[in-house]
């Protein structure tokens, strides 16, 4: 269907939650960003974004796994804190599935909600939490220590050319951080905090070469599927072909899991060249269902990178 800035909020929510029980996915995901990019206009109408954000949660009912992930990244990236307690009753469901779960905790990081941190405090002390979960919450509680505190104040960072809300800042200019080797040794160093090693990545991202494409590749060797994936998100922002070859052997590791899958296969569509197109369209037939849905919505992205658009869900 067709979507522009006149469309109603409420048939904004019907396309995103399906009301029709017909709506291709792809249309859903584009009705969620136009929803966000409302729920972000909280300072100029403040009751429209409102009614956005609780729009937006309404899709947490879904059975669509790809769909609720990114329906939690996208509440983290509106700087709305009406989102807050969405995010916290989401990742203490144990109902959900860990990679939704793990996208709330992340967006409360992203939000900088300091009344989160208990709640993150709680899952990341927990023995019994999975893995993804827990690391996922050690970056939430430091990217908010972070962003508080006045290092964030003093730290001179790289202006980015991505207006994400990133797990964690890239690591500050100097000398040091200029120099890719030194970047890709904090990148792999296990030994390192996670979020020094995050703040490496972004450092790397920013920098933006294709050396630093490749010292990021070299981090899909890394035990952590969080971490993996992350690399695969950033893949997808930075859209350099020299990344396609690392992206396609990550998507086709059937032993691979399949948070990092999809955000491999994502990230190849938004590279939308024309040797990803087969890839994706082999995706489509997957055993993983999350990895099926993420090529649905990387096939149209690759059909919107090339079709001469200004944006993809423009508002």
């Amino acid at each position: 269907m067709s979507m522009d800035e006149n469309t109603s909020l409420e048939t904004l929510r019907d396309v995103l939650v399906n009301a029709s029980g017909k709506t291709p996915l792809a249309d859903r995901f584009r009705a969620l960003f136009y929803l966000k990019s409302i729920g972000t206009e909280f300072k100029e109408t403040p009751e429209r974004a409102r009614t956005a954000i609780k729009y937006i949660a309404e899709a947490f009912g879904d059975s669509s796994e790809l769909l609720k992930h990114e329906v939690a990244y996208c509440l983290g990236q509106t700087h709305n804190l009406e989102s807050a307690p969405i995010l916290r009753d989401v990742l203490a469901d144990k109902h959900q599935q860990c990679m939704v779960r793990h996208e709330a905790a992340e967006a409360l990081g992203a939000l900088g909600d300091k009344d989160s941190l208990e709640i993150l405090s709680r899952y990341f002390q927990d023995p019994q939490e999975m893995v993804e979960i827990k690391q996922t919450c050690e970056l939430a509680i430091e990217r908010i220590k972070w962003e508080n505190s006045n290092l964030s104040k003093e730290e001179i960072l790289q202006k980015s050319l991505y207006e994400s809300v990133d797990p964690a800042p890239p690591l500050p200019l100097d000398k040091s951080t200029d120099k890719v080797e030194n970047l890709q040794r904090i990148l792999n160093d296990t030994n390192e905090p996670l979020f020094q090693r995050y703040r490496a990545m972004f450092r790397l991202r920013d920098l933006g070469t294709d050396e630093a494409c490749l010292a990021l590749a070299s981090g899909f060797s890394d035990d952590s599927a969080l971490f993996k994936h992350e690399i695969a998100y950033i893949f997808g922002q930075m859209c350099n072909p020299v990344t396609v070859p690392s992206l396609v052997d990550v998507v086709q590791r059937q032993n691979e899991a399949p948070m990092v899958r999809h955000e491999a296969a994502e990230a190849l569509g938004s590279i939308a060249t024309s040797d990803t197109l087969p890839v994706l369209k082999a995706l489509l037939k997957d055993n993983d269902e999350v990895v099926r849905d993420s090529a649905v919505v990387a096939l149209d992205m690759w059909e919107y990178e090339n079709s001469g658009e200004i944006e993809y869900a423009k508002v």
